[in-house]
């Protein structure tokens, strides 16, 4: 009975062994199997995907193989801590992942028992754009991902004003909130590219691209124009169409305003370039009046004292009629000079309250685009009149200046002359 407990002792014992020694041998040989033939593999483009929607971060082993007993982990090597997702002795493992990660990833226990350890981002934000690695540490081995997020939003197309030189329309198309930068696009009724100048671009702090464009256009048929903003490498494209009125493209009529400012500014033209005409002559005759009488004080520097007295007292009473002439032209140009002013406030005040209108209008729902129009015009001819009256103004400045240094030199001549007769 001994005997046969002893043998059969020894029976288990050698069954035990058989069995250590063959899952050894197969733990073993999947080592080695996994450590030289397994490859993680990933894709060879880059992802794109739209702010908001879920993705799949594509990693799978070749040859399948049950990944479940694994470790592996999806990390952003950009990130502090770079840890995306982390999978350890078969469950996730949420310790040192990225905050903003939090409650957006996962794997399928499913698919990693087919070896696909593929990575589902939820709600992708813009800051999800980058460079993922699927990384094995046990087999040292991983594949990259490149994420780019995009966003896109439709342009937004307004009139910009009026080409005075070709009567054409300007038009601006403005979109705001794309990534990555895009491009700006018109094209007529026929989907022909129109020549426009170049495109602004801003880019905000959070890192969404601003786009501005014009263009001019002139009339055509159908006077329809869009303006398309498109995004190559993630195929994203918006356009906006507007149709411009006939009425557009023809001038206003300037309004009774702006010809009043127009008569009056070429009325004070006028007067300034007569008074400028007439100062010079003036002051060529004074020259040569007094060259003359020179000459004859020195041929008669012999006659009678009572003449050269009578001739001294004539010269000053000429200084005296030329002194009040410059002086009523002072005032005069003092007062043209202020007249300019109020009207240059007139029109300045003009232009403040068609910016009002122009902005009520713009923010009316229902208002007409003529109405609208017609305001920009006149606020345009009103900036040009504003421009033409300051130098209106400017120019009777000058001509005072004159003035005044004609009347300092008239006064010292005729104080030189008292003191020469005094001596």
């Amino acid at each position: 009975m001994l005997l046969l407990k002893i043998r059969q002792l020894k029976s288990e014992l050698t069954a035990f062994n058989f069995s250590v020694f063959y899952h050894t041998a197969v733990l073993l040989l999947l080592t080695r199997c996994c450590g030289g033939q397994f490859q993680v593999v990933g894709p060879l483009q880059p992802l794109i995907v739209t702010i908001g929607e879920d993705v799949i971060l594509p990693c799978h082993l070749k040859p399948a193989g049950d990944a479940v007993g694994m470790t592996f982990e999806w990390a952003r090597p950009d990130l502090n801590p770079r840890f995306v997702h982390v999978w350890h002795e078969r469950q996730n493992l949420h310790v040192n992942q990225h905050l903003s990660y939090k409650g957006r990833t996962s794997v399928s226990t499913d698919k990693l028992k087919r070896g696909d350890i593929s990575l589902k981002l939820s709600k992708v934000k813009l800051s999800d754009k980058g460079i993922y690695r699927c990384y094995f540490p046990d087999l040292d081995k991983d594949s990259i991902v490149q994420l780019v997020v995009a966003t896109a939003a439709s342009p937004a197309i307004s009139l910009a004003g009026i080409d005075r030189t070709s009567g054409g329309v300007v038009l601006k198309c403005n979109s705001t909130g794309w990534y990555p930068e895009p491009e700006v696009f018109w094209l007529d009724a026929e989907g022909n590219l129109l020549s426009a100048g170049p495109t602004e671009t801003v880019s905000g702090p959070d890192d969404l691209y601003t786009v501005s464009s014009r263009v001019t256009v002139e009339k055509r048929h159908g006077n329809s124009f869009t303006c398309r903003v498109q995004q190559n490498s993630t195929n994203q494209t918006r356009e906006t169409l507007i149709h411009v009125p006939d009425d557009f493209f023809m001038v206003p009529s300037s309004s009774a305003a702006c010809i009043t400012i127009s008569v009056v500014a070429c009325f004070t033209c006028a007067l300034a370039v007569v008074f400028a005409v007439w100062k010079l002559r003036r002051n060529k005759t004074e020259t040569k009046m007094t060259s003359q009488e020179e000459q004859r004080l020195v041929a008669e520097n012999d006659k009678k004292t009572a003449e050269i007295a009578e001739e001294l007292q004539r010269k000053k009473e000429e200084h005296k009629d030329m002194a009040d002439t410059l002086v009523k032209q002072k005032k005069a140009l003092n007062k043209q000079r202020d007249e300019l002013k109020d009207l240059r406030m007139k029109v300045e005040e003009l232009v403040e309250d068609n910016e009002s209108k122009l902005k009520s209008v713009e923010e009316a729902p229902d208002h007409h685009t003529t109405h609208k129009e017609i305001i920009y015009q006149n606020n345009w001819n009103l900036k040009d009149r504003l421009k033409e009256l300051e130098t209106m103004v400017l120019n009777t400045e000058k001509l005072l200046q004159m003035t005044e240094k004609v009347i300092v030199k008239t006064t010292e001549k005729k104080e030189a002359e008292n003191q020469m007769n005094e001596k």
